[in-house]
């Protein structure tokens, strides 16, 4: 069987598939949106300055702080105030979690348990900051410490814009 096709409705048909077979092909790439968040040089530059070997783990601390929902100064400034950054701690718990006795495999195991604790754990779950530090240390010295280091390093922005990427 011999079928003769129009050759105009072999062209028209080629021009109708070609912008389709070309999307399918190569999809568009958007560009990642811009982003002006600077917690991790922040908290790099506030452990730098204070000479705290938990710097080379800041990245560990804004990844856990933002899959538990909570503030991302928070658990720097218990580990500030609880072994000084990482100067003076045990059993990769710079946190002094459970009187310093619980122990962890590493480091940044230590940083996602505390955090996932304090965001899941009945103890902390839908407390407010104040009622976080008061349950994690209830002497009244303590929280006001944790909340100092907070807003130490919330300023750093506004104290060393030159520092930070724009």
């Amino acid at each position: 069987m011999n079928l003769l096709v129009p050759r105009n409705v072999i062209v028209f048909a080629g021009l109708l598939a070609a912008p389709l077979s070309t999307a399918i092909e190569r999809p568009i790439v958007k560009a990642p949106p811009k982003t002006s968040d600077n917690r991790l040089k922040q908290l790099e530059i506030f452990f730098a300055e204070h000479d705290c070997p938990l710097r080379k783990h800041a990245q560990d601390f804004i990844a856990a702080a933002d899959q538990n929902d909570l503030d991302w100064r928070l658990l720097p400034s218990i580990s500030f105030i609880e072994s000084s950054g990482g100067k003076d701690f045990r059993n990769n718990n710079p946190f002094g979690w459970a009187s310093c006795e619980q122990k962890f495999p590493s480091i940044r195991a230590g940083i996602h348990a505390v955090a996932s604790r304090l965001a899941n754990s009945p103890l902390y779950r839908d407390k407010d900051l104040n009622g976080i530090l008061a349950t994690y240390n209830p002497s009244p010295r303590y929280g006001r410490q944790v909340k100092a280091v907070m807003k130490t390093l919330a300023a750093i922005r506004a104290a060393a814009p030159d520092r930070l990427p724009n």
